[in-house]
């Protein structure tokens, strides 16, 4: 699993508390800090995912 954030994102911050395992915030928005969702963490992607007030982030 990859995911991506788009650069409509407004730096909430939600997916970070949700996974900081996988994103962190960014000087300008949130980044995606791993290549590939480690498997015990792609749950928690896809609720950041879901939970994103503004679908910044995309999940493959």
């Amino acid at each position: 699993m990859n995911a991506k954030i788009e650069d409509t994102c407004t730096s909430c911050g939600l997916c970070v508390d949700t996974c900081p395992e996988v994103f962190e915030m960014g000087p300008d928005m949130a980044q995606v800090i791993v290549d590939e969702v480690p498997p015990e963490f792609e749950d928690a992607v896809l609720q950041a995912a879901e939970e994103c007030p503004i679908e910044a982030i995309t999940v493959e």
